[in-house]
């Protein structure tokens, strides 16, 4: 706790502040660091200081970690009535390379893209504005050399998204992650664009209102009618979830009368199950950034269970698994990328994003199977060196990466 402790004491003694170090708190979190005295910390400076709107956002990503979503999101609307720039990160050494300016959305930590772990050990200044449909941007922005649109993908930010087009189309700075480019990420339309694809397999993706699936779990009407490709097992889940919140593999007409049952969504995503399970039973998914159209691997997580979260996996405990991963990144450009080189092309043709993050695996057929696309993915070096030594170098590839994104973008300007 001692390097949040000096991170939260150097911020408040700063004379231009920051955000407290999201890659800092998840890595606390991660390693079941006990977050409450901090959080104790922060309610005592909002109580001293009730206008820190640092403070307050700070407390509401500490509440966040700490699984009170409900205050974190009244604590954040405060601060952002307050005000919705933030200085996100400064270089803690060295001159400014460049400075971006991501525009956000408020929300938890899946509903902008996490590019403070993305800027690690960087020499990237980032600012944060915060918009709304009825709060667009403001008459004066701070100088920036790129524009990144950091909103995700949701029904709830499609409106934001819908009001930045315009905006980002003639905006004197370069954009990265064009809105209506990121409008096209949910579940059904990311379906639906990458769908007949060579080498890609996302089977088609149906968004379906409570009483229709009710009525297929009661034989009231065929699931092809909701789902086109649609046999059991499927794979439900509420609109709007992450993280396999409530996700489930449905088998038969009474599994879906007891998910409903036990389920209060009104809508939900639906699609048919693929089974991908390798040869020796078990499950791998890969999450994979493609950073100016190039494939980079984030992790793989390693299981029987085929809903995989890397924290769920057992990739802490098997040394096994952890081998396997590090030989899979050792030998990504030349194994995995290689394999679905053409896949992931087309992927990238038809998405268009500067920087989007994938869900996948492999069929047992050898196509590359999308779970999701989307910009929001947390990737991160925060696992273990002990146990991970490899992850550090294989994400500082990505790191590097993505800087010279911005880089290349700064540049293209410069040269017209």
């Amino acid at each position: 706790m001692n390097a949040i402790h000096e991170a939260a004491t150097t911020i408040a003694e700063s004379s231009s502040p920051t955000l407290m170090s999201l890659r800092t708190l998840i890595q606390a979190a991660h390693l079941n660091q006990d977050l409450r005295p901090l959080g104790a910390e922060l309610i005592a400076r909002v109580q001293a200081h009730p206008d820190d709107a640092y403070a307050l956002m700070d407390l509401s990503l500490v509440l966040q970690m700490l699984g009170d979503h409900a205050l974190a999101m009244n604590v954040q609307a405060e601060a952002l009535q307050m005000q919705r720039l933030y200085h996100v990160v400064a270089p803690s050494r060295g001159e400014v390379r460049l400075r971006v300016l991501a525009i956000m959305v408020s929300g938890d930590l899946m509903s902008n893209t996490p590019l403070e772990c993305l800027l690690h050990d960087s020499d990237i200044a980032l600012d944060a504005l915060y918009v709304t449909p009825d709060k667009p941007l403001p008459d004066a922005v701070p100088e920036h050399d790129v524009l990144f649109i950091a909103v995700g993908e949701s029904d709830r930010t499609q409106p934001v998204l819908e009001h930045l087009r315009e905006l980002a189309a003639i905006w004197p700075r370069p954009v990265l992650n064009m809105p209506e480019r990121v409008q096209r990420l949910s579940r059904d339309a990311a379906a639906s664009v990458l769908a007949g694809l060579p080498g890609v397999c996302m089977p088609i993706t149906s968004r379906v209102d409570r009483q229709a699936l009710d009525d297929v779990a009661h034989a009231r009407k065929e699931l092809s009618l909701v789902l086109p490709d649609g046999c059991f097992p499927i794979i439900v889940r509420p609109l709007g979830s992450h993280a396999g919140k409530g996700l489930e593999k449905i088998d038969d007409p009474a599994a879906l009368i007891d998910y409903l049952a036990q389920s209060t969504a009104s809508a939900f995503y639906v699609s048919r199950f693929i089974d991908y399970r390798s040869a020796d039973g078990q499950f791998r998914k890969y999450r994979i950034a493609l950073i100016e159209g190039c494939p980079y691997v984030c992790h793989v997580g390693i299981s029987d269970h085929w809903m995989i979260h890397y924290l769920n996996a057992g990739m802490t405990e098997s040394q096994a698994k952890r081998d396997e991963e590090a030989a899979i990144m050792r030998d990504f450009d030349h194994g995995f990328a290689l394999r679905h080189r053409s896949a992931l092309a087309l992927i990238q043709e038809r998405m268009d994003l500067d920087y989007l993050g994938l869900d996948c695996a492999e069929t047992p057929a050898g196509d590359l199977l999308v779970f999701e696309v989307d910009t929001a993915m947390v990737v991160h070096d925060i696992d273990p060196v002990d146990l991970f030594p490899y992850k550090q170098p294989q994400m500082r590839k990505v790191f590097d990466a993505f800087r010279t994104l911005l880089v290349h973008a700064s540049e293209r300007e410069h040269a017209e």
